[in-house]
């Protein structure tokens, strides 16, 4: 027998390979899932901030082209394709809701807010969010993650926050 295969030798440490214990790598597995799950709350809660912002200033902007349609013909465009802007989706990909208020048609299907009163005397408009639903009342659980302009123009924003 060799000298480097006997363990009794005196002088020479047995060397032994140590592994995970499953205690361990549960613990492991663990506390990546608790990393990944924070991680993710934080990315959709990103995500739903920048599509909400992305809303609003697309209805800012299309609130301007109208504005200005308005100024040059004295009436408000029949609908967004009018000023070229009927193709135009919200950042969860369905097309801006536009009313015109002043016409008899338009009257009744006023956005209105948590007192029925209309958000708007000139005319609607909205996206109707991330779950692509909406109801005429803010009070409408459908209607509280609605982006829309009130105050005739001096509110754009959440439905919620109105």
């Amino acid at each position: 027998m060799s000298s480097l295969s006997n363990p009794a030798l005196p002088g020479r440490r047995r060397v032994r390979s140590r592994g995970l214990t499953l205690i361990e790598v549960t613990l492991v597995i663990g506390l990546v899932a608790v990393l990944a799950t924070l991680a993710l709350s934080g990315w959709n809660g990103w995500r739903k901030r920048i599509h909400n912002s992305q809303a609003q200033a697309d209805i800012i902007a299309i609130s301007a082209v109208i504005d200005q349609f308005f100024a040059d013909k004295e009436s408000f465009p029949a609908s967004l394709a009018a000023i070229g802007r009927g193709d135009m989706k919200d950042p969860w990909g369905n097309a801006y809701v536009y009313v015109d208020l002043t016409t008899a048609k338009g009257n009744g299907k006023a956005r209105k807010d948590h007192s029925l009163v209309p958000l708007n005397s000139d005319y609607d408009l909205y996206s109707k969010g991330a779950d692509g639903k909406s109801a005429s009342p803010l009070t409408a659980e459908s209607s509280k993650d609605d982006i829309l302009r009130a105050n005739n123009g001096r509110f754009v924003g959440l439905g919620a926050d109105y």
